[in-house]
Formats: C-alpha cells, sequence, structure tokens
C-alpha cells in the first residue's frame, strides 16, 4: 500500500522560514509528478506546488517566489521550503502523488502555523 508522511510544520513568526518533508512507501517518487496541496479552515485543499518527472516545478501564484519544491529520489523524499511566511499561510500541508491511482492517498498532514 502507498503510505505518505508529512513532517516539519509548526509555530512560526511571520516572516521565518519552515522546510516540510514528505517520506513515501509503496511507491517510487521519481517516475510521479509530485504536489504540495493546503487547506485553512473554511477552504478547500488548495495547490501549492508542483513538481514533474523532470524537475520542472510550478506554483501558486500566492508563493511564487517565497516557496520552493524539491525532491531528493534517493530518499524518496519531496520536500516543500517554506521562507517569509505570512499569517495567511497556515494551514495543514498535505503532500500528494499526481497520478490517478494514488490521488486519494493522503498522509494526516503537517500543521503549519504562521503568528505572532
Amino acid at each position: 500500500q502507498v503510505q505518505l508522511v508529512e513532517s516539519g510544520g509548526g509555530l512560526v513568526q511571520p516572516g521565518g522560514s519552515l522546510r516540510l518533508s514528505c517520506a513515501g512507501s509503496g511507491i517510487i517518487f521519481s517516475i510521479h509528478t509530485m504536489a504540495w496541496y493546503r487547506q485553512a479552515p473554511g477552504n478547500g485543499r488548495d495547490l501549492v506546488a508542483r513538481i514533474g518527472i523532470s524537475g520542472t516545478t510550478d506554483y501558486a501564484e500566492s508563493v511564487k517566489g517565497r516557496f520552493t519544491i524539491s525532491r531528493d529520489n534517493a530518499k524518496n523524499t519531496v520536500y516543500l521550503q517554506m521562507n517569509n511566511l505570512k499569517p495567511e499561510d497556515t494551514a495543514v500541508y498535505y503532500c500528494n502523488v499526481l497520478n490517478s491511482a494514488w490521488r486519494n492517498v493522503w498522509g494526516r498532514g503537517t500543521l503549519v502555523t504562521v503568528s505572532s
């Protein structure tokens, strides 16, 4: 079975940084496009960033220039480096495999709270 485990969240002040990690088992990340999503109270689960098999990336406009998605295929892990965090970034962050067979598989997420 596919399992995804997100980690690295926490409480941070505005302007601070966090690095999120997503470790996978039961699936090889290197042959799939990977993504980070987030969900804040009252909102749906929104796409934050994607990284393709070739390493190409794209980002939601709200995080462009502040967040960086990356992958370490040897560790079967994807990362989200978040800089200059804002209160609006407060959410539970999830990773996801962008393949129809596994898009409904989610970890429990990791909570990021940006507050002074």
